[in-house]
């Protein structure tokens, strides 16, 4: 709620600043003529009622959009990076509306303003060429589909599921919940990983006193009944990929099983716990390592 009302604060008070400076501009360029301003001056409390009257009307149509967009929840990622998007967009929007509407008010020819200002907003486009960016950048990215609201990506070897696409930034939200804000212009080279299956791994080790074949036959029905046990994370039986390595104290062996990207760790921790309590059952230790000790 704090970072909420922050944000908020922060928005009045660019909104108030650039309605100061557009002002200023239109005072400084002739556009409002001194009739007009001393009109403006002598009925100022009913101008700024107006004012008054407007801001909160569109702040309240704002908020309705936000309130009516967000009782919506898809479930395709696509939807959600839609809604994500016009959330974003309905919040420029207000804010371009309160300036113009605003100097309208004041008596500001705005069509005049900004011909007067067409070298500054030159300059100003200039300084904001990594602005421009962003936004065209994160348009292609949603035209191209290239990854949507809900979608498991790794970028610049940070990884977590996409909480919200906007018109500048993307937010991405890692498994223990930070949130890492990116210009759209930034990301690049994105993995997206929940385009397909992934492979939760498991490595476990056995003595090399274990007669492998026998072993290596009662496997299938140990992988069986962890698949009939967890068919909620794994999409298919756990497979048995053979002997990954001859280590010091023991012989490796490798196990995969198809989960979707959001269970990548959780199916490698059920291969872990149940193949080591499988193993068990069997008959069959896991080795660790050992010191033997000769004495003359």
């Amino acid at each position: 709620m704090e970072k909420e009302q922050k944000k908020g604060l922060i928005k009045t008070a660019i909104l108030g600043g650039a309605f100061l400076i557009l002002l200023v501009v239109a005072l400084a360029s002739g556009t409002i003529e001194t009739e007009n301003f001393a009109e403006v001056s002598a009925g100022k409390v009913k101008v700024l009622f107006r004012v008054i009257v407007m801001v909160l009307g569109v702040l309240c149509i704002k908020r309705l959009v936000i309130f009516v967009l967000g009782l919506f929840h898809p479930e395709q990622h696509r939807m959600r990076s839609l809604l994500s998007l016009a959330i974003s967009l309905t919040n420029y929007v207000a804010l371009l509306v309160i300036l113009c509407w605003g100097l309208r008010l004041f008596g500001v020819n705005v069509a005049t303003i900004v011909a007067s200002v067409g070298v500054l907003a030159l300059i100003v486009g200039f300084s904001a060429e990594s602005m421009i960016a962003d936004v065209v950048t994160g348009l292609f990215m949603l035209f191209e589909n290239q990854y949507n609201v809900g979608d498991i990506v790794e970028v610049n070897e940070f990884r977590g599921t996409v909480t919200s696409i906007g018109i500048r930034t993307t937010c991405i939200a890692d498994a223990g919940g930070n949130v890492k804000i990116m210009n759209n212009s930034e990301v690049k080279n994105v993995l997206n990983r929940s385009d397909n299956s992934s492979l939760a791994a498991s490595e476990i080790s056995i003595p090399y006193e274990t007669d492998l074949e026998k072993f290596e036959g009662e496997l299938p029905a140990l992988l069986a009944s962890i698949f009939a046990a967890h068919g909620d994370v794994f999409k298919s039986e756990p497979r048995y990929l053979g002997v990954q390595a001859l280590e010091s104290s023991g012989v490796v062996l490798r196990f995969v099983g198809e989960v979707s990207e959001k269970n990548i760790f959780v199916g490698t921790r059920i291969l872990n716990h149940d193949l080591l309590l499988g193993f068990r059952a069997l008959g069959v230790e896991c080795p660790y390592p050992q010191v033997d000790v000769h004495q003359k």
